[in-house]
């Protein structure tokens, strides 16, 4: 998958920078990193269109470089016109009351012109309680930029102290502005989903599949993924260039060294994973392969979940340098998956709590009850 941005896009990011724009602010809005936003910007500080074309060694005609420079304008347009919507809340009210007032209008037919009365003008707020928490709020927003208001919730409550309400979160949460884009993901229709049986235990079914990315030289990036079905930890996150059958099979004797073998392994109908080294290797680890029917990648509905999870929070949120810089930063991003992160679906833990929970659960579970299971 070719990266999100072109030149021309990251450019008009750092004119909006110098234009004042914090750069937290900036990386929130429109969805990467500022590790990214430091790079970009000692790759392409100073640079206007044509500097950047020129670096790239495509040239670019007068028309493509008017269409970016109206795109840039489409935005700042936009931006632009979201100060000139309708005044509804009463201090927006009170500074247009006021602007009126410092050109010569009475105070009289300001009020009449606003809709507003002259005792609401004069009304002095009470000091806000809520500071505190819209610090810490703003505070994992920006840590966590593709978080919604339900896992800010959840890390709040994660953190402890006093408990927080989710309306007042999600109304603090929205006065701040913070919410964030939906990216469009493809929909399947309701009739070709399969319930998936969540295993009693870790270790019992893992599911596997490739992600794909690029790094800055525009060589790919091919990130193996393994989620445990019944914990919902990420096993594993491996980026490589290449990973062909061999390979993958010396990998995942690694992770089977530190972390146990599976029974069951649930995949796809890649090459890689029908091809004889697979098999070979899952006949002599007495793993069973299952694998989905071609085209129903809901079969497959956790590992997808994972992998769209670590392209929106992971993969789109950073600008690779290297292979060694991918996995530095994937790996950290998939140990604050499993420690960190907390999972709605989980009830609120991260999937290492909830890890631990299964194990002491097994432990104290009946012996003919474990038998039943299999």
């Amino acid at each position: 998958m070719k990266k999100r941005f072109d030149e021309e896009q990251i450019i008009g990011f750092l004119k909006e920078a110098d234009k004042g724009v914090p750069v937290k602010e900036l990386c929130r809005k429109h969805g990467f990193s500022e590790a990214s936003f430091y790079l970009w910007r000692g790759k392409y500080g100073g640079m206007d269109v044509s500097d950047a074309r020129r670096l790239k060694g495509l040239g670019g005609g007068e028309r493509e470089a008017q269409e970016v420079a109206g795109g840039i304008d489409a935005r700042e347009r936009s931006d632009e016109g979201s100060v000139a919507k309708k005044m509804v809340t009463a201090p927006a009210r009170r500074d247009l009351v006021r602007w009126m007032g410092a050109r010569g209008l009475s105070e009289r037919r300001s009020l009449r012109v606003v809709g507003m009365s002259a005792s609401a003008l004069r009304y002095v707020p009470r000091p806000d309680r809520n500071q505190e928490v819209r610090e810490r709020i703003i505070a994992l927003a920006q840590r966590h930029r593709r978080y919604g208001v339900g896992l800010i919730h959840l890390k709040l409550r994660q953190a402890g102290g006093d408990p927080i309400n989710y309306k007042r979160v999600e109304r603090l949460y929205g006065l701040e502005k913070l919410q964030i884009r939906r990216r469009r993901r493809k929909k399947i229709p309701v009739g070709d989903r399969q319930p998936l049986i969540r295993p009693g235990a870790a270790n019992e079914v893992w599911s596997m599949d490739f992600v794909f990315d690029r790094i800055a030289s525009g060589r790919t990036l091919k990130s193996l993924t393994v989620v445990d079905d019944a914990t919902h930890e990420a096993v594993a996150v491996v980026p490589e260039h290449t990973i062909g059958g061999p390979h993958l099979t010396r990998i995942l004797d690694g992770i089977c060294s530190q972390r146990g073998t599976p029974k069951i392994i649930r995949t796809d109908n890649g090459a890689e994973f029908t091809g004889s080294a697979m098999l070979t290797w899952a006949h002599r680890n007495a793993v069973t392969l299952r694998l989905i029917e071609p085209g129903k990648p809901n079969q497959n509905a956790y590992i997808e979940s994972f992998n769209g999870r670590l392209r929106d929070e992971c993969l789109n949120e950073h600008w690779f340098t290297s292979l060694s810089h991918a996995r530095v930063l994937i790996e950290a991003w998939r140990r604050e998956y499993n420690e960190e992160r907390p999972k709605k679906s989980l009830g609120g833990l991260t999937p290492a709590q909830y890890a631990k929970q299964l194990a002491i659960k097994a432990v104290t579970m009946p012996e003919d009850s474990k038998a039943q299971r299999y």
